[in-house]
């Protein structure tokens, strides 16, 4: 079953992710938090670890104090160390061109998705890492 852990400080985008994630048996395993550190955090202490290591990553960019910002700017320097590489993706209700285009600095970074996540989207992101894991 993937790991998937969502970075978001809005409860109803979290519940909305963990209900289309069960109620469609999209076999992914989904954690969510508000606190973009905890995640930092989590993956320096388990980055030899393959199975502890989530398989996809969420955030959103816009958070009071620890932001999706601030978490890239971290996520960047810890990534090249992980035993096994993740996929992260921001999940954002902008859709400021400016965002997108900051984004895309992050060699980390592999899409840039507007909210509201379907289940349709989470399913090819997903599917999606199966396949490159295969």
């Amino acid at each position: 079953m993937k790991k998937l852990i969502f970075i978001d400080d809005s409860p109803l985008d979290q519940f909305i992710l963990k209900r289309i994630s069960t109620k469609y048996k999209l076999g992914c395993d989904v954690s969510c938090t508000d606190n973009g550190e905890e995640v930092i955090e989590f993956l320096d202490q388990h980055k030899c670890d393959k199975n502890d290591l989530p398989d996809i990553i969420l955030v959103d960019i816009y958070m009071p104090q620890f932001n999706g910002w601030a978490f890239l700017d971290k996520i960047q320097y810890l990534y090249p160390t992980l035993i096994r590489p993740l996929k992260i993706h921001i999940l954002s209700s902008s859709i400021s061109p400016r965002d997108i285009t900051h984004a895309r600095q992050y060699s980390c970074v592999d899409s840039y998705i507007f909210k509201p996540i379907t289940k349709e989207l989470l399913e090819k992101l997903v599917d999606d890492d199966a396949a490159d894991n295969n």
